[in-house]
Order: C-alpha cells, then sequence, then structure tokens
C-alpha cells in the first residue's frame, strides 16, 4: 500500500483520493510514522492477519506437552 507524507498528502489530496478509489487507499505518515489509513468507503472488510499480539504475551518452550501426564490421567490413561 502507498505511503504518503503529510505535507505531500495535503499538496495533494484530491489526486490522492482518487487514486486511492481506484486502487483501494493508502497510508498517511508524519516524520515516517504511519498515522492513518485512507481507504474508500466501499472497500471490502480487511482480515485481522495472526500476529497482532505479537510480544504480548509468552508461550512457554513446552506447551505441547504441559500436563500431559495429567490429561492422560483424565482420560482413562495407566495409572502410576
Amino acid at each position: 500500500m502507498l505511503t504518503i507524507n503529510m505535507h505531500e498528502a495535503k499538496t495533494n489530496l484530491s489526486k490522492l483520493v482518487d487514486q486511492a478509489k481506484m486502487s483501494g487507499g493508502f497510508i498517511i505518515a508524519k516524520a515516517g510514522k504511519p498515522l492513518v489509513k485512507v481507504m474508500p468507503l466501499d472497500a471490502p472488510p480487511t482480515m485481522q492477519r495472526l500476529g497482532f499480539m505479537s510480544g504480548q504475551f509468552l508461550v512457554p518452550d513446552d506447551f505441547d506437552t504441559m500436563a500431559a501426564k495429567e490429561i492422560e490421567l483424565l482420560f482413562g490413561g495407566a495409572d502410576e
């Protein structure tokens, strides 16, 4: 998606809006940092991608085997 700086967006807003209508949108950035996404009103909704909570929590290394013995006992596994 096209990223435009704030000054260029202000200068060429009309042209950018027409272009967004055809291409699907653009991003306005200030000092290189993306701020807003300009999208046509009839644009299809975007799907949220996996990884949107990246860095918010930690998955333990033994996640796939955590509580394996307890689960086995719950489902009729061998008693120890």
